[in-house]
């Protein structure tokens, strides 16, 4: 379920318990359950996917 370790970077951060809670709600509803890292990663991905960085 994790992404590969090559090639990735630690990022840690805190967020509020009603955000943990929106988080876990989405996990709930996946299929496959993925982890909360998992679940913010496909978040993240889903939104670049949606607003593609200006380069």
């Amino acid at each position: 379920m994790a992404p590969p370790k090559k090639d990735t970077e630690a990022l840690t951060l805190r967020l509020h318990r009603d955000m943990i809670e929106a988080i876990d709600a989405l996990r709930r509803d996946q299929p496959d359950i993925p982890t909360r890292p998992e679940m913010v990663r496909r978040i993240l991905q889903a939104w670049i996917e949606q607003h593609p960085p200006k380069v």
